[in-house]
């Protein structure tokens, strides 16, 4: 897909899908201007590959030029760059308007599910990159493997893309394998109930080509929409499935396990990641990578090097007494997965949590269930709520949330107090979890634990 327009503006550049684009056609000889609200890492990498970005709302720093505006949803309605854009008659696409128009020209691995689908979909590109097969790849996180959210190929016939079900973004993709991880509740801004989210993932699997093929977690046993010549796979852990993992040894925090498909069985493979349910997104990734052509013996090397996403079950520090992980969960489940993983790996430590709810709706809509998966750890530190895109909702705090947790050792704390909380104490696993700007809390976590001399 060529895109005739000479110099693009990307509205939201900073976010992790309009990042990967930007970066895509910046490579195909685009002129890339952009805006975000603030500068990032990943913003400061975009302007060092060649990309000019702003960082307030100002249209006299549009280019004159521009020719096409690509934006995400996440960019309030009240953005001054926004409204002029829209009435300046310039032509503008939505981000997954874009991306499905790229994608339609290959065979394209989507890669659904309210969570798991960046892992899952990072070690499909991955297995398939390091493979005879090759991809091109869109990705939701940072891969550690390639230090980037974007792979190009200028043989391969695939694509992997990470379908976001948020704003109903997917139904914009037509696969030709579909894997789908979980179908939980989630963005009940967008769609209000989880009838609603069921009636749009049936539609995704509607949108598979023909004689395309769904690669389904067993267990999510829901009327999806699929042509008659679909394939339909079902994958597990522990349980036989069409492929499952069987075996499962925890060694040094990395599962060894094998890998069974409808036609044979791949002995002793090593995830490089620690995570049980790391584990299910392997299964996932392997099942869509050897039906895209890639050979065992690949598949095997690929998984054991397979580095992980930055912000997914991210290691940062692991020292005999002292371990820190960071992780994007923001969804009660999500947050139970994290919790269960880590006291997987160290069951007899005490497990420091720091979270930073995000989105007045989602705290609305499942406060009670943060608060339970938030009373697993031991001690939990609340952070304000990151608004995003949203306004306050009256009543909807961190303190109505901290209020719900059935926990004597729970608190309420500004990001810019975090240092300072641990001077004088031990933690002996500390876990941030959020996807809002925790993020920007991670370096300084990692030196003060490097220089701190009393933790």
């Amino acid at each position: 897909m060529r895109i005739k327009e000479h110099s693009i503006y990307f509205l939201g550049i900073g976010g992790i899908g309009m990042s990967a684009l930007a970066r895509y056609f910046l490579t195909k000889g685009y002129q890339v201007h952009g805006y975000d609200r603030m500068t990032t890492s990943l913003t400061s990498t975009l302007e060092s590959e060649g990309m000019v970005i702003h960082y307030h709302e100002d249209i006299s720093l549009i280019p004159a030029e521009t020719g096409l505006v690509i934006y995400t949803p996440a960019i309030p309605a009240t953005n001054i760059e926004l409204q002029y854009l829209q009435k300046s008659g310039v032509r503008m696409m939505k981000r997954a308007e874009v991306l499905g128009m790229l994608s339609s020209e290959y065979k394209t691995i989507a890669c659904a599910g309210t969570h798991g689908k960046t892992t899952t979909s990072s070690m499909v590109s991955y297995l398939m990159e390091q493979s005879h097969v090759g991809c091109q790849a869109f990705l939701g996180g940072i891969s550690r493997n390639f230090d980037s959210n974007l792979m190009i190929s200028e043989t391969s016939p695939f694509m992997v893309v990470e379908a976001d079900e948020y704003d109903r973004s997917f139904l914009h993709l037509h696969p030709y394998i579909a894997i789908i991880t979980s179908i939980d509740s989630d963005h009940l801004d967008i769609y209000k109930n989880l009838a609603s989210v069921h009636e749009a993932f049936s539609s995704f699997t509607g949108n598979i080509v023909s004689s395309g093929t769904l690669i389904i977690k067993k267990g999510l046993d829901l009327p999806l929409q699929i042509t008659p010549d679909c394939i339909e796979y079902r994958y597990a852990v522990n349980e036989e499935a069409d492929f499952f993992a069987s075996n499962l040894i925890l060694v040094d925090h990395l599962y060894h396990f094998d890998f069974n498909y409808p036609n044979g069985k791949i002995n002793n493979l090593v995830l490089g990641i620690p995570g049980l349910y790391n584990v299910e997104n392997a299964v996932a990734a392997l099942a869509a990578a050897i039906l895209a052509g890639v050979t065992p013996e690949e598949l095997s090397r690929g998984l054991a090097t397979f580095k992980g996403v930055k912000r997914r079950f991210d290691i940062r520090l692991n020292a005999d007494d002292f371990v820190y992980i960071d992780d994007y969960a923001h969804h009660p489940e999500e947050i139970n997965a994290c919790i269960r993983s880590v006291r997987a790996m160290f069951p007899d430590r005490k497990l420091t949590g720091i979270f930073q709810p995000h989105l007045f709706s989602r705290t609305r809509d499942f406060a009670a269930e943060f608060a339970k998966s938030l009373s697993l750890l031991d001690e939990i530190l609340l952070l304000p709520i990151y608004p995003a895109r949203e306004l306050p909702i009256p009543g909807i705090d961190s303190q109505m949330l901290l209020s719900l947790i059935n926990h004597t050792n729970k608190h309420l704390i500004e990001k810019a107090d975090i240092p300072k909380y641990f001077e004088g104490k031990h933690p002996e696993v500390l876990v941030t979890m959020g996807a809002g700007d925790i993020d920007t809390l991670v370096e300084p976590i990692e030196n003060f634990f490097k220089t701190n001399k009393n933790t």
